[in-house]
């Protein structure tokens, strides 16, 4: 389509692919990802609308900081070619006094350059792209009519200046709130209206506001687009990196469950070693043997842990329960009624008997302990009951320090890391003052579908 004196009156688009700005790290400073927290919970938050009266607020978008690998402000210069028109029509043409349109050309090229760079900056003042837009406009308004429509192709190149406010101004946290559809509307609606004041005709105004319009909404879309794609990479990252935390975590806490037990067996083993020692070399001797086969199982342990092999299982642990019990000095009682449970439940019952006869050994004072497990083959009910005086000292079991293990509620790794697991397998996890006295740890899991 063209204009009456054979002048293009539309832009055909092709991409342009610039290399994107230098990658941004997004994860701040944390061993996972975010800024002062822990690391699984440093992720940025995104997408989120606080309403303050009528205002929406978008989501904050740092487009420095956005892995953005597409077009760039200066590709977006090579439109300035549309100025070639304008140039030949003053110079070859001799259409308009030189002395203005030569500024008017000059005026044009500087203002979409920069509302080109200051749409595509994070570090400007949001009202100044918009203000710069507005400039242009004028220009590109007057130079068009006043010259006449060799000019006109400038207005594809007013379409791509929207089109980058469209594109990224609107991306940005508190930017203006004015609609896709007004910031490309404004350039189409100029292109339709000075060729209408000017008698062009019907198809040649057409061709100017398709123009025009095409150049805005392709560039905005394909902007736009490269910067959701570089916020779900971000996400992307993120996600892996908070999963990389929780297997951390989740290794922590094991090697806790792992090592708490066995180190607390040890720990009172040596100390019958230090009490006997001069009284009964040979018990001691035995004794220093039983501090090097555990430490032996410990080292053992660790490495099933490294591996992610499964613990020694419900039969296991209630042996070694049985053994550092009377180690301890304190009376064992052990019963078990049904099947053995699933691999699954076994395991995690198995943990719960560690993790409750090391706070029993460590905490309790207790003279006795009865340890009894009941699979009815739709739950498997673990109970542990000691007679000491821990939980009623505030040295026992639900009373403990943040950072003993003891507490299904402050930030231990013991008992809360037990009750962690076994949420996640349905289970519950009771534990506190017994009604006939002592302290009572009970914990329940499913083993198959509901009775």
């Amino acid at each position: 389509m063209t204009t009456k004196t054979g002048k293009p009156a539309g832009v055909l688009l092709a991409g342009v692919r610039a290399p994107g700005r230098p990658r941004a790290s997004a994860h701040g400073s944390l061993s996972m990802s975010g800024p002062g927290g822990p690391a699984y919970a440093g992720a940025r938050e995104r997408g989120d609308r606080q309403v303050s009266g009528s205002r929406r607020r978008r989501p904050d978008i740092d487009l420095d900081k956005v892995d953005r690998k597409g077009p760039s402000a200066g590709a977006l210069c090579i439109w300035m070619l549309f100025l070639a028109w304008p140039i030949k029509n003053v110079l070859g043409d001799g259409t308009g006094p030189l002395w203005l349109a030569l500024p008017a050309i000059v005026a044009a090229g500087a203002l979409y350059v920069a509302v080109v760079f200051t749409a595509f900056s994070g570090r400007v003042p949001l009202r100044l792209p918009f203000l710069l837009f507005g400039a242009l406009m004028a220009v590109v308004g007057g130079a068009t009519f006043g010259f006449g429509d060799g000019w006109y192709p400038l207005f594809p190149m007013l379409g791509l200046a929207s089109g980058a406010l469209a594109g990224h101004v609107r991306a940005r946290e508190n930017g203006p709130d004015l609609p896709l559809l007004v910031i490309i509307g404004l350039p189409t609606a100029l292109s339709i209206l000075v060729p209408w004041l000017a008698d062009e005709s019907g198809e040649s105004v057409l061709g100017y506001a398709y123009g025009t319009a095409t150049a805005a909404l392709v560039t905005a879309i394909v902007l736009r687009l490269f910067i959701v794609i570089g916020m779900l990479r971000e996400a992307r990252e993120e996600l892996a990196h908070a999963a990389v935390e929780r297997e951390r975590l989740r290794f922590s806490r094991d090697l806790h469950d792992l090592l708490g037990h066995t180190l607390s067996i040890m720990v009172v083993k040596a100390q019958a070693v230090r009490r006997i020692a001069e009284h009964d070399p040979k018990v001691a001797a035995e004794q220093a043997a039983d501090i090097e086969t555990v430490g032996r199982q410990a080292l053992g342990e660790v490495r099933q842990a490294v591996h992610g092999y499964r613990g020694r299982g419900l039969a296991g642990e209630l042996d070694a329960a049985h053994t550092a019990l009377a180690d301890a000095g304190i009376e064992p009682v052990v019963r078990r009624e049904g099947p053995p449970p699933p691999p699954e439940p076994d395991a995690l019952l198995g943990w719960a008997v560690r993790e409750g006869i090391t706070n029993v050994i460590r905490h309790s004072g207790a003279r006795h302990c009865e340890i009894s497990v009941h699979n009815d083959g739709y739950h498997a009910v673990l109970e542990i009951h000691d007679d000491g005086s821990g939980a009623n000292t505030g040295h026992g079991h639900p009373t403990g320090s943040a950072g003993d293990g003891l507490s299904l509620d402050t930030g231990g790794y013991g008992l809360k890391g037990l009750k962690e697991r076994m949420a996640a397998a349905n289970g519950t996890v009771e534990a506190g003052p017994h009604p006939g006295g002592g302290y009572m740890l009970k914990v329940a899991i499913p083993v198959t579908g509901d009775p």
